[in-house]
């Protein structure tokens, strides 16, 4: 008998059943030709899925509505080209559905998590997706699902998370879609790193951004958001989350770079993460003169004053550029309810200083140790606001390495060398700028060489400890390799903590071990006896795999 691809797929999860989990391989030539032979309604903790880049885009949509376990979260890995390190491309337009699920929503993204018939509907927890090119969730693109031949909303989104706690996307690259990416309210603890966010919303709209998330927890970090497509009129992050954290991305263009609001459920307003929003260590970039004026609006735009955030935006270590020729306000802060403490950043317009405002009419801000260029005003409104200078440094230069060229790290003899303040207290311990972004969608271990520099980029001195190795991509190293008989494998270049377990692929996709840690941050694989010499692959949710050679 003839085995078909989705059956094929099913018994490779049945076959490593007796481990703690199974792993389904898709791709030309694995078990699963494509997404859609995978038993998505069947996952279990400690599932993982291994999607290789293949030269034509996927043509599949799929909900993820299954449970997973902190110690076995169920994993989404694409598995870039070895070649050229392009991710494997998910794309929603002319996409199908596989027949075993039936989810609702579906026009509302290409990848979704959450709300669901098929498999029965439950909150989804513990979900990492990860390495994977997602696009064409757009208005006209259709697509083949429950209904049959179904268009796309205008809302559409490359991943769309309607609920889940502990969600994880990582590494995706989000474009040619309505949103983005976009998470709904019933989610909690939401981490989005190293993503590149770009090129979504819809021409002559104001309702469609590049990220739009709603989350009791949610931070963002290592992500590049570039500019929307041209034309759109969305931000490019809007949040509504309760204890948001917004840390080390590079954000560019947008009617707004930020645009954190408020939420009207009440169990966000009650959370008391609500009224604290922490945004350090970004590159802001306003691009010229489109758009608001606005670099980040904090408050509300319901008009539902009393949901307002009401509260503490914490904005420091920011490096800021805008390139329009008219005014540049910094801050729009919604009510007087709103304030916000402005430290340690370098704010850059390339127009003459008094078209920079820092505030615009309403709220309170207390701005302190800034290099701002001389001649900035407090408000462009014309009247009086609630805005304290404690000291700012100001010049016509704050010596960037390169302005005109997109270089913003802090050049030798910057007035903005070792003049930060101390932060306030509220920042201290958890959220002291200690890392940096590095191009493309990475961090680096900001550099400690005395008093802190202002802006995102710490220079490092002739003396002093360097910037460390690149973080948020993780990285496995095998030893010895080629080996006999053991490798040992180390768990480098990110704070995150190792996850519990090591995966061990052969060329085929097959997975032939799960390693336990042999100390913290460190696996010890014994192959056993008969495992045939040659190439494998060992894996860790958020590391790049690694080739190890058996001899």
């Amino acid at each position: 008998m003839r085995l078909t691809a989705s059956l094929a797929c099913a018994l490779l999860g049945m076959a490593v059943q007796s481990a703690p989990a199974a792993t389904y391989a898709v791709g030309p030539g694995m078990p699963c030709l494509t997404p859609g032979d995978v038993p998505w309604e069947a996952l279990a903790p400690g599932d993982s899925v291994l999607i290789h880049a293949r030269a034509t885009p996927y043509a599949d949509k799929w909900v993820i509505c299954r449970v997973g376990t902190q110690a076995q979260p169920i994993v989404v890995h694409g598995v870039p080209d070895p070649a050229t390190g392009a991710l494997p491309v998910i794309d929603g337009a002319n996409a199908a559905t596989r027949s075993a699920l039936n989810f609702w929503s579906e026009e509302r993204g290409v990848i979704k998590i959450g709300g669901a018939n098929s498999p029965a509907d439950t909150q989804p927890a513990w979900i990492t997706l990860e390495n994977l090119d997602v696009r064409g969730a757009r208005t006209p693109n259709t697509f083949t699902g429950r209904n049959g031949l179904t268009a796309y909303n205008a809302n559409a989104s490359a991943i769309y998370v309607e609920k889940g706690d502990h969600i994880t996307i990582r590494n995706c690259h989000m474009h040619g879609c309505g949103n983005g990416f976009f998470c709904a309210y019933q989610t909690s603890d939401l981490l989005v790193e190293r993503c590149w966010i770009e090129g979504n919303g819809n021409v002559g709209s104001i309702y469609e951004h590049n990220n739009y998330t709603e989350a009791r927890g949610a931070t963002f970090q290592f992500n590049h958001f570039g500019p929307l497509l041209a034309g759109a009129g969305g931000n490019n992050l809007k949040d509504r989350s309760a204890g948001t954290v917004i840390r080390y991305n590079w954000i560019e263009g947008g009617n707004r770079q930020l645009d954190l609001v408020d939420s009207d459920y009440a169990e966000f307003i009650g959370d008391p993460r609500y009224p604290q929003t922490f945004v350090y260590g970004n590159v802001l970039v306003e691009t010229g003169d489109d758009g608001n004026s606005q670099i980040a609006h904090y408050g509300g735009d319901s008009g539902t004053t009393a949901n307002y955030r009401k509260g503490m935006l914490y904005f420091h270590a920011n490096t800021v550029v805008s390139k329009r020729t008219g005014n540049t306000t910094l801050l729009r802060l919604s009510s007087s309810g709103e304030s916000a403490d402005v430290r340690d950043n370098v704010v850059v317009v390339t127009a003459v200083g008094n078209r920079l405002g820092l505030l615009d009419q309403t709220g309170t801000l207390v701005a302190t140790r800034n290099w701002l260029k001389t001649g900035w005003v407090a408000s462009h409104s014309g009247g009086p606001v609630a805005l304290t200078d404690a000291g700012q440094i100001t010049g016509a230069d704050p010596g960037l390495t390169d302005l005109a060229g997109g270089d913003y790290r802090l050049a030798a003899g910057s007035p903005c060398l070792d003049q930060a303040a101390s932060l306030a207290a509220g920042c201290v311990p958890d959220h002291a700028p200690v890392f940096e972004y590095w191009a493309p969608q990475s961090g680096i271990a900001r550099a400690v060489n005395g008093p802190m520099d202002l802006g995102a980029f710490e220079r490092a001195g002739a003396v002093g400890v360097p910037a460390g190795a690149t973080l948020g991509a993780p990285r496995l190293t095998p030893m010895p390799n080629p080996f006999m008989g053991a490798c040992d494998v180390r768990w480098s270049g990110s704070t995150e903590p190792p996850p519990a377990a090591l995966e061990v692929f052969d060329l085929a996709g097959r997975m032939v071990a799960r390693v336990a840690p042999s100390a913290p941050g460190a696996w010890r694989w014994r192959p056993e006896a008969g495992t045939p010499r040659g190439v494998y692959f060992v894996l860790a949710p958020g590391a790049r795999p690694a080739a190890v050679f058996l001899r």
